[in-house]
């Protein structure tokens, strides 16, 4: 074969996203793109059948993988390959396949440098005019989903210094489809539209239409995270699946045995357990008899379709969730045409989004919907985010899987660890692993609920982060869909906000340059960093290899992704934009100041009283909570950023922490008697609602703490006891309204 890697920043008229570089594989049987978004990137290897156009489609997917992978290390990354002869025999077209992925991916390393006892080797027999640029890693995708040990022979055959973290998910590494991590970090998502609207989606029966069958990794096990689901209907590239009426339990448990097929399809579904009027029906019929039961589940009054028109029926279905757990474009904006959809395939079923009915939508397939087509959904009310926010669980975790092998390869280069014992502990870890991973979806999902509550009344700060990101050549309005200043303003005067999947392309990019300015900072390379390496891998990776933790290679990068998502989880998406233009510090002064605040306020615990309160209630009084904590922790920030000269080190923090306590203990006693009895009014009512008394009491008296580092600095420097300062603040700021 012959590769070529082009700088394509450099190639002139270069489709937008421009990848940093890019990889071009021919060979007699086989050619594929490979696309980067940066020197540390990753995405998966697919197996395209766009001849025409595989280029756009991977071009595509990058820029998905670009905003999806804000949560791990890499940027985003993705390869594709086409074949130029298609067998018609199943078993032939495996082994095609796979020939063809071998091909492409030993294609990929000939033009990729090595890493040898620590120094870089650059391959051999190539012309090289580019820098060192050893780091290449790779994922299933798309028609690879077995291929992982395959990928990690070639490394290994190549000597390639990854060894099998080269390809996550293989042999020795984290099945996704058996860990269901895609599909769980969707229900994350899926759970917190609901709990906004009102409803428990693990306890309540929810009716769905969806993308995709059972074999499936992210729809098979999507359709399994509850039983309370009523799969209404659903299609694939075969068949579309029927059934107006299910029992939520039998039919769970037929899904499941569907799922646990070596592979299935809708035709081996239990027709007898199929409810009176549906069934499983051919797209190669010419037309679909309709059931007045059908007819009355998807409310339309056609009697037969086609099966073009009846999957158009199936996708604006009257139901609770649309899963999307398929390949292709499904929904698209009233505004735009197929062709800018980029998926020909779909031309006849697709949709507009201001036709869906459903509540609605989990994104775990990639390039479901066009953004345009996301917020055209949302703006006549449903629930979206966007596939990269959705599905992010599978990338997250093989993120993680990597930097965690490159660990255990560091302690069987020093003699601590057996080379056999490693892919136990990997499984051992694997629990640590996936709390991880959803806990990432979790909070995502979470600070996005929060933003679209309150984005109306903050559009300014939006703007402003725009322009910043705009400036540093990071973001294109137009390219992501984003709204200009006129449409602001307009939509400033109707009290109309940003919709979530809006939001979520701003926290994606936010966190993109939050990231660049921690690495480029000194934060990383202090010695405070080592609770955020702690805290990033399992317990028992830190209990028995923590010591090597600062030897890591990509130590930096992982501490300032952490770090990236932490604050922008935490305090939201304009949080460090506002903070710096409105103090003058710079990004890396203002992680700092908040590293320190969320620490002396012990602001984690406290969000995660929060967290674990019952799903059944109020979201608006959640949200009212975490926003107290949210403006407790940037009150002190902003303090901090105005005396950084008293600002003490984290690891140095024991002291004011514990009289921040104190004083927090001590506030019921020694606000006046009449802002005592307003909190008492208001801790009746939070309770009556629902709320724990001791959260409901820590609420009402975050407003006074954020007087707390005056109140402490001034008894520290006079020496009076800390609540005769604090009594003394109180009774002027009350008697004085300041």
């Amino acid at each position: 074969s012959l590769s070529f890697k082009f700088h394509s920043t450099l190639v002139p008229g270069m489709p937008q996203p421009v990848p940093l570089y890019e990889i071009f594989v021919y060979a007699k049987d086989v050619e594929g793109v490979h696309l980067r978004g940066g020197m540390v990137a990753r995405g998966g290897l697919r197996w395209s059948t766009r001849r025409e156009d595989y280029r756009a489609e991977v071009l595509g997917l990058m820029k998905a993988q670009m905003t999806k992978n804000t949560v791990i290390v890499p940027t985003g990354a993705k390869g594709g390959f086409v074949l130029r002869a298609i067998p018609d025999d199943g078993a032939d077209l495996r082994d095609v396949v796979k020939s063809g992925y071998i091909t492409f991916v030993k294609g990929l390393l000939d033009l990729t440098d090595n890493l040898v006892d620590g120094k870089i080797v650059p391959p051999p027999n190539v012309r090289r005019h580019d820098g060192d640029d050893p780091y290449f890693v790779v994922a299933a995708d798309k028609g690879t989903a077995a291929m992982s040990d395959t990928a990690n022979a070639i490394a290994a055959e190549y000597g390639f210094w990854l060894g099998d973290a080269f390809a996550s998910g293989g042999s020795a590494g984290y099945d996704h489809k058996a860990l269901a991590i895609t599909a769980r970090g969707a229900w994350e998502s899926v759970k917190r539209h609901f709990a906004d609207l009102g409803t428990d989606a693990t306890r309540q029966v929810i009716s769905v239409a969806g993308v995709g069958d059972m074999s499936g990794d992210v729809f098979g096990n999507g359709l399994l995270q509850s039983q309370n689901f009523k799969l209404i209907a659903a299609f694939d590239h075969r068949d579309i699946f029927l059934d107006p009426d299910p029992h939520p339990h039998l039919s769970y448990e037929e899904r499941r045995r569907l799922f646990e097929l070596p592979r299935s399809s809708w035709q081996d579904y239990d027709r007898s357990l199929i409810s009176e009027g549906g069934g499983v029906y051919s797209r190669k019929a010419k037309r679909v008899e309709l059931s007045p039961q059908i007819r009355e589940a998807l409310k339309i009054e056609a009697e037969a379709l086609t099966p073009d028109e009846l999957i158009r029926a199936v996708l604006v279905a009257p139901v609770d969730l649309l899963w999307n757990g398929g390949i292709g474009t499904y929904v698209k904006a009233s505004t735009e045409t197929h062709a800018e959809c980029d998926d020909r395939t779909n031309d006849a079923v697709r949709v507009d989004g201001a036709d869906l009915r459903c509540w609605v939508v989990g994104e775990g397939g990639n390039l479901g919907f066009t953004q345009a087509g996301r917020i055209e959904f949302a703006r006549k009310g449903g629930a979206i985010n966007t596939d990269f926010i959705d599905n992010s669980g599978g990338v997250d975790c093989s993120d993680r899987e990597v930097n965690l092998k490159i660990l255990l390869s560091l302690a069987i280069e020093r003699g601590e660890l057996a080379a056999d014992e490693r892919t136990d502990l990997i499984e051992k870890m694997t629990e640590g692993v996936v709390q991880r991973v959803l806990y990432d979806n979790f909070e995502q999902a979470q600070i996005l609920s929060q933003e679209v509550a309150t984005s109306a009344g903050h559009l300014e700060a939006y703007e402003d982060l725009m322009k910043t990101l705009e400036r540093h050549e990071l973001l294109s309005r137009k390219l992501e869909g984003l709204p200009d200043l006129d449409e602001l303003e307009d939509r400033s005067r109707d009290g109309e906000g940003l919709y979530r999947p809006e939001l979520a392309v701003l926290l994606a990019y936010a966190k993109q340059d939050l990231k660049f300015a921690v690495v480029e900072s000194d934060i990383p390379d202090q010695p405070d960093v080592m609770g955020v390496l702690r805290d990033y891998f399992p317990e028992l990776a830190v209990e028995r290899f923590g010591h090597l933790l600062w030897e890591h290679p990509l130590r930096r990068e992982i501490v300032a992704t952490v770090i990236a998502n932490r604050v922008l989880n935490d305090q939201g998406v304009t949080f460090v934009n506002r903070l710096q233009m409105e103090t003058g510090s710079t990004r890396a002064e203002v992680v700092k100041a908040y590293r320190v605040a969320h620490s002396l306020v012990d602001a984690q615990e406290r969000w995660s009283e929060i967290e674990r309160l019952d799903a059944s209630s109020d979201p608006a009084i959640q949200r009212q909570l975490l926003e107290a904590i949210d403006d407790l922790v940037e009150a002190i920030t902003r303090w901090f950023l105005a005396q950084p000269e008293r600002m003490p080190q984290l690891d140095d923090l024991d002291g004011a922490r514990s009289a921040f306590r104190d004083l927090e203990a001590s506030l019921p006693a020694l606000v006046p008697e009449e802002k005592r009895t307003e909190f008492d009014r208001e801790i009746t009512r939070l309770v009556a609602v629902g709320v724990p008394e001791d959260i409901a009491v820590r609420h009402v008296y975050h407003q006074e703490l954020v007087l707390a580092p005056d109140i402490i600095q001034v008894a520290s420097s006079t020496g009076w006891d800390v609540n005769r300062v604090a009594e003394l603040f109180l009774v002027v700021g009350d008697r004085y309204r300041i």
